[in-house]
């Protein structure tokens, strides 16, 4: 006979995690405006009550997806630089935004990049939270590609290409329009 084993339970931070994971696709599918935090308690199995205790509201559970959604777009952009083939600005940029078109394939965290832009015009944690994202991960990728402020500023450009390209699926789309958006963008 085996003893029996202990059931271990999660820890507050734990459940954290799990209800952001969880949220991630949930604001996905329905962007900000259109989840509920019941939903997202339902998806990850705990009671709409649990979810206020680790999140004060609908808002700071959004900001904070939209935080580790940053998390994970630094870490893939650190990858990046780590694995550029060289080190000149061009080399360092390149190879973060072949990163970052990898984790952009990820379509959840994609759309809630893009929710979270659409609710910044009315909601003002939102705004600050991607306004803090973005100062942090500008000035990283100037810092570890050692890029001018145009290059900084085309490489930024060219990921919300590159979000338009996936999010519309312009691939799908044999045509001159599409062919000119997609034109030196990877996406995968």
């Amino acid at each position: 006979m085996q003893p029996e084993r202990q059931r271990q339970l999660s820890t507050a931070e734990e459940r954290r995690e799990t209800v952001l994971r969880t949220a991630i696709g949930a604001f996905a599918a329905r962007g900000y405006f259109g989840t509920t935090t019941t939903e997202v308690a339902k998806a990850a199995g705990i009671s709409q009550a649990y979810v206020y205790r680790l999140f004060t509201d609908k808002e700071a559970l959004f900001v904070a997806v939209v935080e580790h959604c940053f998390v994970r777009v630094r870490a893939s952009l650190e990858a990046g630089a780590a694995g550029a083939r060289g080190s000149s600005p061009e080399a360092v940029l390149s190879a973060m935004g072949d990163a970052y078109a990898h984790l952009i394939s990820d379509k959840d965290l994609m759309l809630v990049q893009l929710h979270a832009q659409a609710a910044t015009v009315s909601e003002p944690a939102v705004r600050e939270a991607v306004r803090a994202g973005y100062a942090r991960t500008v000035e990283y990728v100037r810092g570890a590609s050692g890029g001018d402020d145009r290059q900084v500023q085309e490489f930024f450009a060219v990921g919300m290409l590159c979000h338009l390209v996936v999010s519309m699926d312009a691939g799908a789309v044999d045509a001159p329009w599409t062919r000119t958006l997609t034109a030196g963008i990877r996406h995968y």
